[in-house]
């Protein structure tokens, strides 16, 4: 395993501190909100309020985030168990709440190396805990936001985690809905497709309003208002073009809770029967 240079390591307590620092308690964060929804307790009173509001427009709001956590379990361990991927870039990874992704994958393979990248500073701070697995592979978590892929993929960190002359798999499970159009988000995405080779893996989920057709997009979206990262639901066809030019793995896009089913998984009964999330897998030619 490794780890960053002092002064940035998630390890260091003056760069926990630091980081603490710059959490606003007052001020939802999309990594809090998910992390209240799955039952996590490193939320503050503001996230746990648009928590419950987006659970007052949409009943299945918390067993909706926890389907789309397990499709992502599903999605990690076909990838390492299936489809050989031995490394991970995992962007918006989010509140270490349950079922990582280096805890997936090297389940299967122990050799797994994962690089870790969320924007979020409590994410960070609560990271530490992130950085503990099979000594046979590696693990990090860097601090950067994925509108700016040209610093993840320079980072010093992750290059020391992730070989980009080999397959990896890119994990934007949850998080492209927090990137306005006009931050181009398709253009992001292109940057990081074209910066893996041949074999690696883009693993997506997303939100989407397909399913709710007695809401707007404004009473959907309007608890995330007050967020530094607005909600913008797309489309299965705008969802969709994110993978656009490489092979999408049976069955495609779909529903998450249709993508590969585990028939001994649990399966919560969602309030309206809809996650209202896309999930899919593609791999590069």
């Amino acid at each position: 395993m490794t780890h960053s240079d002092r002064g940035t390591d998630p390890l260091d307590p003056a760069y926990a501190e630091a980081s603490v620092t710059r959490i606003n308690p007052h001020i939802p964060h999309p990594a809090r909100i998910y992390d209240y929804l799955l039952g996590g307790k490193d939320n503050f009173a503001s996230d746990r309020k648009a928590a419950e509001a987006l659970i007052e427009v949409s009943p299945g709001t918390r067993e909706g985030v926890r389907a789309h956590r397990a499709f992502l379990g599903r999605a990690v361990r076909y990838l390492a168990a299936e489809a050989g991927i031995t490394q991970f870039l995992d962007i918006g990874t989010g509140i270490p709440t349950q079922d990582h992704t280096h805890t997936i994958a090297q389940e299967s393979v122990p050799e797994a190396r994962v690089a870790y990248v969320d924007n979020d500073p409590i994410v960070l701070v609560h990271g530490r805990a992130l950085l503990t697995g099979d000594p046979a592979g590696m693990t990090d978590m860097i601090e950067a936001d994925l509108r700016q892929p040209e610093k993840i993929l320079s980072d010093p960190a992750v290059r020391a985690v992730i070989d980009f002359t080999r397959p990896v798999a890119v994990i934007l499970a949850g998080v492209l809905h927090f990137i306005t159009d006009e931050e181009d988000p398709y253009g992001v995405v292109e940057q990081l497709k074209a910066a893996v080779p041949s074999g690696s893996h883009l693993l997506l989920s997303h939100i989407t309003l397909d399913f709710a057709d007695h809401l707007s997009r404004e009473e959907f979206t309007k608890p995330y208002d007050d967020s530094p990262a607005p909600m913008v639901p797309r489309t299965h066809d705008e969802t969709l073009r994110f993978f656009e030019g490489w092979d999408l793995v049976d069955p495609g896009l779909v529903e998450v809770v249709t993508w590969r089913p585990n028939p001994v998984e649990y399966q919560e009964q969602i309030p309206g029967g809809h996650a209202w999330a896309y999930g899919g897998l593609a791999i590069k030619p």
